[in-house]
């Protein structure tokens, strides 16, 4: 019989995939909250609850392509609050708004690009590098606004950020998630460009003599990052219509935490779109619930940071199981089953 297959023919392995399991509490968190809060799953705070992890979904969106090539970049959050305070800044100075996104685009493209470039460049590893600039950009944000708060901004804009798509309860940010997701589904699973990911991801210097552009791969990543999380800037400030330089502080945490769980491997080379979105929409809805019960914001973060560490650790767990279960085979093959 094949291996991790029933008698009756069922393939267990495909249910036992991590992505699968994550979607499987999804639902089993949807169901659950409802029981536990009457709230919980009314048109309304569903509604509240997407557009409260509209961010973390759009800038998961290039962190799943760059954990996939190996890569990750920890100053996602810290660009978010730069583009937040350079917004405040040019609106207070009498900038139309129309021209400051472009501006603050512009800008997340920079950030990018530099995260790429000591990445890329120098050689140095994303890890080391993207701590560093998180401190960086955020220190300019402070530099741009101190601690001061800039609000008032144009109310079609804010519209944009903070009301639903007419006729449904998808908020806009969400309504531009599920485009963008497609297209980066779409790319990363269906294209020439997502295999050479993967293959970046699994073994970087095979990918590299069998002619793929690695550096130019990994410098295009961390720059849509750095344009993806500048925009994500832009929709937090008008969403909570203030522009300050610590918006965003401790982002960075959940974005990562969402990619992981979704069975995206730290290492790289493995991972789906599909498992991130139900990593996206776990952690939204397990913040949501606590919200709704009252638990603090400290008891929030711990719960993030629990499900950080074990989504790192239970996929290496079930691997180091089974290729144990693999070598006691190879030992005993008597041991198989018929």
């Amino acid at each position: 019989m094949a291996e991790g297959r029933t008698a009756g023919g069922l393939d267990l392995g495909r249910f036992l995939r991590w992505d699968v399991v994550v979607a499987a509490l999804l639902i089993v968190v949807f169901f659950g909250g409802a029981g536990l809060s009457p709230d919980f799953g009314n048109t309304d705070n569903l509604s509240f609850a997407l557009g409260d992890l509209g961010e973390i979904a759009l800038i998961a969106l290039p962190m799943t392509l760059l954990v996939v090539c190996g890569q990750v970049d920890l100053s996602v959050a810290s660009v978010l609050g730069l583009a937040s305070a350079l917004t405040g800044a040019l609106w207070d100075a009498g900038w139309a708004f129309e021209t400051i996104v472009p501006v603050v685009v512009l800008a997340g493209v920079v950030c990018g690009l530099i995260n790429g470039l000591l990445v890329t460049r120098l050689g140095l590893p994303s890890l080391a590098v993207t701590i560093g600039t998180l401190s960086l950009y955020r220190g300019l944000a402070y530099v741009l606004l101190g601690t001061e708060a800039i609000a008032e901004f144009p109310q079609q804009y804010a519209d944009l950020a903070t009301t639903n798509v007419p006729g449904t309860p998808v908020p806009y940010p969400v309504a531009l998630f599920v485009l963008l997701a497609i297209v980066t589904a779409l790319v990363l699973h269906a294209t020439g460009i997502g295999r050479s990911l993967f293959a970046i991801g699994a073994q970087e210097d095979a990918a590299f003599y069998a002619g793929i552009r690695v550096k130019r791969i990994k410098l295009v990543l961390f720059a849509v990052s750095g344009v993806v999380a500048a925009f994500a800037g832009i929709v937090y400030t008008l969403r909570y219509g203030s522009a300050r330089a610590d918006n965003g502080v401790g982002l960075e945490l959940a974005v990562i935490a969402a990619v992981l769980l979704g069975g995206v491997d730290f290492d790289g080379g493995k991972g789906t779109l599909g498992g991130v979105i139900a990593g996206v929409l776990l952690i939204g809805l397990l913040r949501n619930l606590l919200m709704l019960n009252d638990v603090a914001t400290e008891i929030q973060s711990i719960v993030t940071g629990l499900l950080l560490i074990v989504s790192v650790l239970t996929p290496r767990l079930i691997t180091a199981a089974g290729q144990a279960r693999a070598r006691r085979r190879h030992r005993d093959p008597a041991a198989a089953p018929a």
